[in-house]
């Protein structure tokens, strides 16, 4: 059976890293596949008629296991969690709250055994899972604290850029999702191109603070 375009991809981004690292035992790959099997398995379908899955993963291994992936778990766990994220866009899935994933040690595992229990858990102050996605790559989650986008020291996010006033937008909570708010700049705010005065973010939204482009991710 061919794999989905979840798990190439999963393939071509985590095994291309740890390939050598894992040539016996438990492959990454592997926890990709029982990681989008617990979200299928688990999704559930709200009162607005959105499918919701888990958000939180355990991944339990083996002591010997959990010793191998060692060097490598802070970054495997960010490399499934972006991986459960993609599966949810494809999906087209809803989180409750911020996606994670923990590998922990387990004495119910043999070696070469595990198992991933996923969970749904709300984001603080009950606000969803959404994140900005910079031009450097760097993702910042948001959460119910307002965001402040200028070129202020004290601002969130300081942006250099000189198309972008020193208090150029804010970012707020609102229900379960955010706004985007532009305060009066000088260059304006753009969200796909089209210059606003506040914005319900939807995934995959494109926001321009003057010449820098960010990608807001509802997932």
């Amino acid at each position: 059976m061919a794999l989905k375009g979840f798990e190439r991809r999963l393939e071509r981004m985590v095994e291309g890293t740890f390939a050598r690292m894992f040539r016996s035992g438990i492959r990454p790959v592997e926890l990709g596949r029982r990681l989008v099997r617990e979200m299928d398995d688990n999704r559930s379908v709200d009162v607005r008629g959105r499918t919701v899955v888990p958000n939180q993963f355990s991944v339990e291994l083996a002591e010997a296991d959990a010793e191998r992936f060692a060097e490598v778990a802070s970054s495997l766990e960010r490399e499934l969690a972006e991986a459960a994220r993609e599966h949810a866009r494809d999906e087209g899935y809803v989180f409750m709250g911020p996606v994670s994933v923990h590998l922990e040690v387990s004495e119910r595992q043999r070696t070469g055994a595990f198992q991933i229990v996923g969970r749904m858990r709300e984001g603080t102050g009950g606000v969803g899972a959404g994140s900005l996605i910079l031009p450097t790559g760097e993702r910042i989650g948001l959460g119910e604290a307002v965001v402040t986008v200028g070129r202020r020291p004290e601002s969130t996010l300081q942006m250099a850029d000189p198309n972008v006033s020193r208090n150029h937008a804010e970012i707020r909570p609102r229900g379960n999702g955010w706004l985007v708010v532009d305060l009066g700049s000088t260059n304006g705010t753009r969200v796909n191109g089209t210059r606003i005065s506040s914005h319900e973010l939807t995934d995959g939204d494109e926001i321009s603070f003057g010449n820098t482009l960010v990608r807001f991710e509802e997932s």
